[in-house]
């Protein structure tokens, strides 16, 4: 994944052959957990779901590696956000494949990420609704960001798991309702790029 500081992306990854990969709710706990320690340090979270075989993150890249230290202070070596999550999803398989005494890969080969907001990137000129083509006039540069921070928050009800988005507890969406104060977004950046 190719990733430059100061765009939003869109980070997906499914489990292999679609298979579960939170088990409890102990698991997605756990997994949020992860996402603090290992994503938190090169990005700022707008918009994160977490579904039973899959999970959805939109974040705004601070930069793309850091810098790791000793017990000293000293500086040993840059770890990039690619590495990070890579360490992340290995670490969780560990734990998962402990916890229901399995072995093997836990998601699919190569987590994806889409820039939505690179300049002359994939926000289009027009758009199609309701069977039409119209042009993107409203706040275009908003335009793609909105439509993926809607589509993560969706996705339980789309799945059917759900009636409404703020009936899912892993989402970033109760946040935004104003129905819990997580940790894990920066909303005040999300209102920057994401019309709520």
């Amino acid at each position: 994944m190719h990733f430059e500081k100061g765009y939003i992306y869109h980070i997906y990854n499914q489990g292999n052959n679609r298979q579960k990969v939170f088990f409890n709710r102990e698991n997605y706990l756990y997994f949020l957990r992860k996402i603090g320690v290992y994503m938190n340090p090169y990005v700022d979270i707008l918009a994160w779901c977490l579904m039973p075989n899959h999970f959805h993150l939109m974040v705004y890249m601070k930069t793309i590696s850091v810098a790791l230290s000793d017990a000293d202070g000293m500086v040993t070596k840059q770890r990039s956000f690619n590495d990070s999550i890579g360490i992340m999803l290995r670490s969780y398989t560990n734990a998962i494949n402990k916890q229901e005494k399995r072995t093997g890969k836990l998601f699919r080969e190569g987590t994806k990420a889409e820039c939505v907001n690179c300049p002359g990137g994939i926000t289009p000129s027009f758009i199609h609704q309701d069977g039409a083509a119209r042009m993107n006039v409203i706040s275009p540069e908003k335009q793609y960001p909105t439509r993926c921070f809607h589509y993560i928050h969706n996705n339980p009800v789309k799945a059917k798991i759900v009636r409404s988005t703020v009936d899912w507890e892993f989402s970033s969406a109760l946040d935004y309702a104003g129905l819990r104060h997580g940790y894990l977004i920066n909303s005040d950046l999300a209102k920057e790029y994401v019309v709520l």
